[in-house]
């Protein structure tokens, strides 16, 4: 029997150390190039070299030792039930908590304590809190993890972290005050600590009081506002009313902030990010119509009470040329360790393409190529008549994909980054087997409505003005522009405060409407999303299902009445529901696989009829 390798000793060790901390025989630790992560009792963690390098085995240990502690001390439960809805408020909650299970690990074993401390160096260094030049950019549930796990544990924040936390210190030391030490007090007790949690949150005004009066009624509450309906307060309001909106706010991992119009934290790095036509700034932003009207399927009930403020807009002009470069650096890189994967996915795809795009030939002609393979015929019975062969092409029609990605706040972090590696590989794949492929967005310009919502509230808040977000169109890749000149555009995705909202039914129609003015015989749309279509500031003065109805109604009419193939794949939500050709997947790691096999199911059915 063959030595075991150090490297082997040391994966053994881990996984007896996990199962130690967590008291869960049953632990399982995977090993990867890829974003550590862990679901339930199966923890995947960075893979070290084979000669251990000692940072790279730490960070291996921190990972593991962060993903027991929450196993053996963290109730999923009591957590999810007085989680707030707000997704920023949301975020740090989460974050807050991972310091508290973290910290009851640290404070007890030393060597815990330093191996948590390289998890929190890693990931420190892929947060937006590194690159933060002033307040409004530094991610708050960073902040505030980083400061309680300062107190908590005594361990001091990452120096590549520190003078973001220096931007917002003061703010949250103002807000918060002694809460800090009263969660110190409360380590070990997962209820009384997130009560606590909550109250800071309240602090900071991310939520608010779950005994607030009927927040559904926002509409008629606002028409006793008076003059403070051009609050953000008042956008609170409207914003968490609907049930929808709080349904999927609670699934996002980072999000809006919000808060008082004079709070300049509580915006957040997702509330103004910067670019022009924020909050304000849309004058300076280049502002085109999304869509001809004519575009519009008949029979829907569906309006915007403005589209002035709407913008289609390609990616090079929300970022300039050495930021763009910066973030297709970084996109590279989380490219890294999938590259072999996602390759193979996409030469499996080419070869299928290919193959139906060889040539054939029909034999036993009576005139055309003379078919050598048949001479021998000629040579044993000289009588036969020499045969001849023609060669054919076989059918494979001129064809463009459109690929149209959900850009809203939930698709942040790993979900985003798939997706746009994604469709960088399936653009290079389908340019070397002659096929255009079109690379598009959707997003809104604001949280919780733009300019058009304070255009409704100048017009003194008219009753049924349907869609109130500014859109927020992107063209990442035209259909008819070459890959290499695309790709960089394609690291705008990873940019912070890009994904806000999505109302997936417009942005369908958009992307339809480009698509039918192609010239290539077969057109193919493909959504990838990640949730049903939501809208705060639409969904509170308008019926709770307004943009799902209008979502429905577009599908079915591309579905039956446009020459346009459309398919969806859903990330963790059923899109099934909606499109007729359709497939959900849990895990986003399947994404770039899953999107290899439609197409080339799509490829292959010639009739495009598809499967539910």
């Amino acid at each position: 029997m063959a030595e075991e390798s150090p490297l082997d000793t040391f994966k053994q060790a881990l996984t007896g150390a996990s199962r130690a901390i967590a008291r869960d025989a049953e632990v399982e630790v995977a090993w990867s190039a890829d974003v550590p992560g862990a679901s339930g009792n199966r923890f995947r963690v960075p893979l070290p070299a084979r000669d251990l390098p000692a940072e790279q085995v730490t960070e291996a240990r921190g990972f593991a030792d962060s993903f027991a502690l929450k196993l053996r001390h963290h109730n999923a439960g009591i957590h999810a039930v007085a989680a707030p809805p707000e997704p920023i408020a949301r975020a740090c909650y989460d974050a807050i908590e991972q310091v508290r299970y973290e910290a009851l690990g640290a404070n007890r074993f030393d060597g815990i304590k330093s191996n948590l401390d390289a998890a929190t160096e890693l990931r420190t260094t892929g947060d937006a809190i590194v690159r933060a030049q002033n307040s409004s950019e530094v991610p708050l549930q960073t902040a505030l993890s980083l400061m309680l796990r300062e107190k908590l544990t005594g361990e001091a924040i990452p120096d590549k972290a520190q003078a973001g936390v220096d931007l917002v210190r003061e703010f949250i030391e103002d807000k918060v005050g002694s809460d800090f030490s009263a969660l110190g007090e409360n380590l070990g007790d997962q209820e009384a600590f997130q009560k606590l949690t909550l109250d800071i949150l309240r602090d900071l005004d991310l939520t608010r009081p779950t005994d607030t009066p009927d927040e559904t009624d926002s509409d008629d509450s606002d028409d006793d506002d008076g003059e403070q309906d051009d609050q953000s307060g008042d956008e609170q309001q409207e914003g968490d009313a609907d049930p929808q909106s709080s349904e999927v706010a609670g699934d996002m991992a980072e999000g809006d902030g919000e808060g008082e119009a004079d709070n300049e934290l509580a915006a957040d790095e997702d509330m103004q990010d910067g670019e022009p036509g924020e909050e304000g700034d849309a004058s300076d932003a280049p502002v085109r119509p999304n869509r001809p009207n004519a575009d519009i399927p008949d029979g829907l009930d569906y309006t915007a009470f403005t589209e002035k403020f709407d913008e289609e807009v390609e990616a090079v002009e929300l970022c300039d040329a050495e930021e763009l470069d910066r973030l297709r650096a970084y996109l590279d890189s989380q490219l890294t360790g999938l590259q072999g994967v996602v390759t193979r996915l996409a030469n499996r795809l080419q070869r299928r393409l290919m193959a139906q795009q060889n040539r054939s030939w029909d034999f036993d002609q009576e005139e055309g190529v003379l078919d050598a393979a048949r001479l021998s015929r000629v040579v044993v019975s000289p009588g036969t008549a020499l045969s001849y062969k023609v060669e054919r092409d076989v059918d494979f029609k001129d064809t463009v994909v459109t690929l149209l990605i959900d850009n809203s706040g939930s698709m942040r972090g790993r979900p985003i980054s798939m997706a746009a590696i994604s469709a960088d590989i399936l653009a290079r794949t389908l340019e070397r087997c002659g096929v255009k492929t079109e690379i598009l967005g959707f997003t809104t310009r604001a949280w919780k409505g733009g300019q058009s919502r304070e255009a409704w509230l100048a017009d003194g808040k008219p009753q049924g003005p349907g869609r109130l977000n500014d859109l927020r169109h992107i063209i990442y890749k035209q259909a008819d522009e070459p890959w290499r000149r695309a790709r960089r555009n394609l690291g705008l995705m990873m940019r912070e405060g890009l994904l806000k909202e999505n109302i997936d039914g417009e942005a369908l129609l958009w992307a339809h409407s480009r698509l039918v003015y192609r010239p290539e015989e077969r057109r193919i749309l493909m959504v990838i999303s990640d949730g049903a279509p939501v809208d705060d500031s639409t969904l509170s003065v308008n019926s709770a299902g307004y943009l799902e109805a209008h979502l429905r109604g577009v599908i079915e009419w591309i579905e039956k009445a446009s020459p346009v193939q459309l398919v969806a794949i859903g990330i963790g939500h059923d899109v099934t529901r909606y499109y007729r050709r359709a497939v959900t997947i849990m895990d986003v790691e399947q994404l770039g696989g899953t999107i290899m096999e439609q197409l080339a199911e799509l490829f292959e059915d010639e009739k495009g009829t598809g499967r539910r």
